[in-house]
């Protein structure tokens, strides 16, 4: 089969042995894969990325001197089964699969070790167990994007955010613009965008972005007073002492009022803030300026070393959580939702390329206004997106 492969951060076609698959495996005909920007990064870092998995525990991630196979993010259709499965979906049949699969020594990440080869291929392996068939009909373009909208929904649904919260999404690039659409999806009625490129904020309006903000021209976090955010540390002080003022007034001790209260979800009202961009500084400029007891959620990955100050965030009681991926049961529900049409994510798809034109659309995804989304098409003959 045809396959493109990244080894010392050069990218080339090449032909490679059909892959078989192992014991509870399913190998697929890659009908898209979608261009992450994990794959940029790791193209030229996935050293220091393999560094930190280690630490972690997980000693398989590919390096920069071996030949990798990348793509997570793909559509297929059944071709074979290997020994063990149950071969309860029909050859032939639309699928899609989450990144996971289980060889001889553990569990690898598809497209991102040598022991797991992604979706710039022809044929990928995916793990029986991960596999879904791709309901109602839907494209298997869209079908590709199950797994970054699924992780656009992971970071939504840990946001814990509330329909009449204000979310603000720092970032308009793939990731921001699908925690937009996963917003809009779960019924948030006020999703503020910032971005500083014209055409990333064009797309964050598409995917239905109720405010756009260029940031060299203003603050996603102005208006917070309006929106009935506290933006300054008096403004806390007076309400606690204001709401302590009138529970006095109540006939019955004002603790029990105030404990009643917390347990039914009282508590002053904030914006959730998804940090979409992934570079250094950025945790550290939200922490600064975001309103006061603010949830941010940062879903961009910063590979580098990056700092802030602990103290702003403890003087603003800022809620800071970091996600990561998804669950199966988030993968499969988001599959539904686009199955449904609550969640589309057409507007993100910008471009199409064959297994030549990767590098290609890897040049041009460097460019924000020029692509967001491009996918992989092996039957292609696309050179450019």
């Amino acid at each position: 089969m045809r396959a493109v492969v990244c080894q010392h951060a050069d990218l080339e076609v090449v032909d490679l042995p059909d892959p078989t698959p192992g014991a509870g495996q399913v190998r697929l005909t890659v009908e898209r894969c979608g261009i992450c920007g994990s794959d940029l990064h790791a193209r030229h870092g996935i050293d220091a990325w393999a560094d930190m998995a280690a630490k972690t525990g997980y000693e398989r991630f590919g390096r920069s001197d071996q030949p990798l196979v990348f793509g997570h993010e793909f559509s297929g259709r059944v071709a074979e089964y290997g020994p063990k499965a149950k071969g309860s979906i029909p050859t032939g049949t639309p699928v899609v699969a989450l990144p996971l699969v289980r060889g001889t020594e553990g569990i690898d990440a598809v497209g991102l070790s040598l022991h797991a080869p992604g979706g710039y291929a022809e044929q990928v392996i995916a793990q029986e167990s991960m596999m879904l068939a791709v309901p109602n009909g839907l494209p298997t373009d869209v079908a590709a994007l199950t797994e970054p909208m699924a992780v656009a929904w992971h970071a939504v649904r840990r946001g814990e955010v509330g329909k009449r919260d204000v979310a603000i999404v720092i970032g308009c690039g793939p990731v921001g613009l699908g925690v937009i659409l996963a917003l809009k999806a779960k019924g948030v009625k006020t999703v503020v965008a910032s971005d500083f490129s014209p055409g990333r904020r064009a797309l964050a309006t598409r995917c239905g972005a109720d405010v756009v903000i260029d940031p060299a021209e203003g603050s996603p976090f102005a208006g917070g007073e309006q929106r009935g955010h506290v933006v300054e540390a008096e403004a806390a002080f007076e309400l606690a002492v204001s709401t302590r003022e009138k529970l006095e007034r109540l006939p019955v001790g004002w603790w029990h009022v105030w404990r009643l209260g917390e347990k039914l979800g009282a508590k002053p009202k904030h914006p959730v803030i998804f940090e979409c961009v992934g570079v250094p500084g950025v945790i550290e400029s939200i922490i600064d300026e975001a309103p006061l007891f603010s949830r941010v959620v940062v879903v961009g990955v910063c590979v580098g070393e990056d700092r802030f100050t602990p103290a702003m965030a403890i003087n603003k009681e800022i809620d800071l959580r970091f996600v990561l991926g998804y669950t199966p049961l988030e993968f499969r529900d988001t599959l539904m939702m686009l199955a449904e049409g609550e969640l589309d994510p057409r507007p993100l798809m910008t471009g199409t390329v064959g297994l030549a034109g990767v590098d290609a659309a890897f040049t041009a995804l460097g460019d924000p206004d020029a692509q967001a989304k491009v996918l992989i098409d092996p039957r292609s003959d696309a050179v450019t997106p």
